[in-house]
């Protein structure tokens, strides 16, 4: 049985802290919908409505482009330990760029990690939290050290060129208003 809440509260940011990886959901007004999953040390919870989590480079940009286009950003946490719950935060978010004000204060709260696109910045909305029980039981090997690896072989150069050929706009032609170093 589901149930809602208005704001993260402290059980509930000590779950998400808890959690290796996460899932975000978006959907432009017309197009496909996108579900990417995230890893790595990149979510913060800010506030009881308020969260960010820094974005790395990836094939395509598709969640910067519906966000850019409507704003609605739904953020999933599973846990895979022995106690199971679902956790989904729906929140209205934008997007945080290198040289906008908020960048550099955001920036601090994360590790250095190479491929540092953007971060984004959601108000948490509601919070639903699901039994989990149909989610099965694992534990973490590892991270995978590959993106990180494939970042720093690329350069700030290589990377300001691949988000050039693979990041301006989503799959549906959408644009993802990303900026690029000249």
């Amino acid at each position: 049985m589901s149930k809602f809440y208005p704001a993260i509260d402290g059980q509930f940011q000590e779950f998400i802290e808890e959690q290796k990886m996460f899932f975000t959901a978006t959907a432009p007004a017309s197009g496909r919908i996108n579900v990417s999953p995230k890893g790595m040390d990149t979510f913060r919870v800010l506030g009881p409505n308020r969260v960010a989590y820094m974005d790395l480079t990836g094939s395509g940009n598709e969640t910067a482009a519906h966000v850019g286009e409507n704003g609605r950003l739904t953020i999933m946490f599973c846990n895979f330990g022995r106690q199971p719950m679902i956790m989904r935060l729906f929140t209205t978010a934008h997007i945080v760029m290198s040289g906008d004000d908020e960048w550099d204060s955001l920036l601090a709260r994360f590790p250095a990690l190479p491929g540092t696109r953007q971060i984004f910045v959601a108000e948490v909305h509601q919070v639903q939290t699901a039994c989990g029980f149909g989610v099965p039981e694992f534990d973490l090997k590892r991270e995978r050290p590959t993106l990180q690896q494939w970042s720093e072989a690329k350069g700030e150069e290589g990377m300001m060129e691949y988000w050039a050929d693979n990041n301006m706009e989503s799959i549906d032609g959408l644009p993802t208003n990303l900026r690029i170093d000249s």
